[in-house]
This record gives structure tokens, sequence and C-alpha cells, in this order.
């Protein structure tokens, strides 16, 4: 490993992702940060700095993912370590932010939760945030210090580029997607399409029509979470019966929770693209479930971030 020439610059991992943080250290040139998360019996939470971070640009690598409330207590307590250790600054990298789904009022007496977990991190005292495709672009309009979002489309676009797919449509599997997957087609220079559905209630697709052209082509779904794939299973249905010849799915975030696993083994799905934000445990690696590494993104915005240079080439 080649080593990075600033010792000012440490990464540090919880208990999340902590082989991508290794993944993201090594890349850098850095050793991962000497740090540990112990419980008490009780099920509190304790967490050691055991190296001086005094002076020291911090970046931590977390994932609030499940079990999602206990991963965002690990990381509360460890900026207030780091705060009360006297670091430079307390970067804080977030490749999956959860709770973003609950980013608005879309009822009467309803919580925004992600402005909540926003105000959490900046009190304890966060300086920082890097994520990557943020559920809802407007969460980082809740936080008061920098944000920097990164893209997950870029590296999936060029899976498919290399995987050399033919007479391809890039296609969202409802309305709010509809930009992510015009940036995926500009890449691939393929033509969109639109799933048309409603939702009765949460985790519950129902597929209406499809908006474009599919017959004959080989379709490319593209959604930035999959959570329990209802949606995405019930699309890759409706495009094989509205003459697609053949149906591919990518997300940045793997969730994939509840039935979701048994579902994608059972759809029409060919092949299932994600990347590394969220782990994938060992039941959940099919064969039909291929994985990218985000760490090369990310250390580069470390760097990026760390040396005062442009974070925005990144994105393209």
């Amino acid at each position: 490993m080649s080593q990075y020439k600033d010792s000012s610059l440490k990464v540090f991992t919880l208990n999340s992702n902590p082989a991508l943080a290794e993944e993201i250290a090594a890349n850098i040139g850095v050793e991962l940060g000497k740090s540990s998360v112990t419980k008490f019996s009780d099920g509190e939470i304790q967490i050691n700095i055991e190296e001086s971070i005094r002076g020291c640009d911090v970046y931590v690598v977390q994932s609030t993912c499940e079990p999602g409330n206990e991963h965002i207590m690990e990381l509360l307590i460890m900026v207030d370590a780091l705060k009360r250790a006297s670091a430079k600054s307390i970067n804080i990298v977030i490749p999956y932010y959860g709770y973003a789904r609950q980013d608005r009022k879309a009822r009467a007496r309803e919580p925004i939760t992600a402005k909540l977990l926003a105000d959490l991190l900046q009190t304890a005292g966060a300086t920082r945030v890097i994520s990557l495709d943020l559920h809802a672009p407007q969460i980082q309009g809740f936080f008061d210090i920098p944000v920097d979002q990164l893209l997950g489309v870029p590296i999936l676009s060029n899976y498919w580029k290399e995987k050399g797919l033919e007479d391809i449509v890039v296609v969202s599997p409802d309305h709010g997607g509809v930009t992510r997957a015009r940036q995926m087609a500009e890449r691939l220079k393929a033509p969109i399409a639109i799933i048309d559905k409603r939702r009765p209630r949460p985790n519950v697709a129902e597929v209406m029509n499809i908006v474009g052209k599919i017959e004959g082509k080989t379709a490319i779904i593209i959604d930035d979470i999959i959570d329990t794939a209802g949606t995405i299973t019930l699309g890759a249905n409706a495009l094989m019966e509205n003459g697609a010849k053949g149906v591919y799915a990518c997300c940045t975030h793997p969730v994939l929770s509840g039935p979701a696993i048994e579902r994608i083994d059972n759809s029409e799905i060919q092949e299932l693209v994600v990347t590394n934000s969220i782990p994938l445990k060992e039941e959940k690696q099919i064969d039909k479930i291929t994985q990218l590494s985000i760490a090369p993104l990310i250390s580069e915005a470390i760097i990026r971030v760390h040396e005062r240079q442009s974070v925005s080439v990144l994105f393209d």
C-alpha cells in the first residue's frame, strides 16, 4: 500500500460496514484508525478511540443500515468522542443514509425523521457529511454544514457499458426516478421508459402501465433503493409481459429486507447489480446479484475534501 503523505488524515470505521472502510483506507494509503465499539450488558454502546486524533481531520465510515437505530447511535457517540478528543474536523461518511424516505410530511401528524437525524448529527459535532445517492435531494438542505452527495449512476453505467448489452432501454420504476434513469440513459446512449404505478400503502406496489417503447428491447431498471423488491419485481414482470426481450436491474443501496431475495430469485430479472453501500449478508449473496465497490469513489472524494479540491468533478 502506498502511504498517503499527510498524517493528519485519519479514517475510522464503526460496525455497519468495516470491509468498505478498510478498502477506502487502503485506497487512500492510510491505516484504519484504532477504535473499539463495545456494549455493556444492558446493550448500551461504549466507544473507545485508541490513538491520538488531536488536530486531525477525521473521516468516520458508517452506513445507517439495519440495525439502523444501533448504527445511528454508534455514529452519534463516535462523533461526540472525536469532538471531546479535539479532532480538527469530523467528517462523517454515510454511504447509505437511513430514514431518508421520511423526508417530508406526506400526511397529517407525520414526523420528518430525515431532518431529525441531520439535527442530531450536527448537534453531536459533525462538521461535514459525505453521502451517496440520498433518497431525497432536499436532505442536503436539512444540514447547515457542507454535504457532498456522490452519485452511483456512473459506477452502474460503466458496468452495463462493459457488459455490452444491445437494444437497451433504461426504465424508471416510478415517476420520482426519471432524472436518475435519464442520467443513466445519456451515458448508455439509450431511450428511457417509465413504469406508472400506484402505491396503496408503504411497501406495497401496484404496477399500472408502461410509458415508452420497450418491445424487443433489453430493459435495465434503475432505482436508488431496493427494499422489499416488490416494485422492481412487479415492474420486471410487466416489462416482459409488454414485450421486452430481457430485464436487468440495478440500484445503489441494496436494503433487501423481508421477502426481497426470494422475490428477486423468482422474478424475470436476469441480473441485479448493486453497490456495497450496504454490506450483503451471506444469505443475500445469490447468483443473480452482482455487487460493485464504491470505495474508489469515496476515497477519491475524501482526498479531494482533505486537499481542498473540487468534488464535483467526480460527478462526470
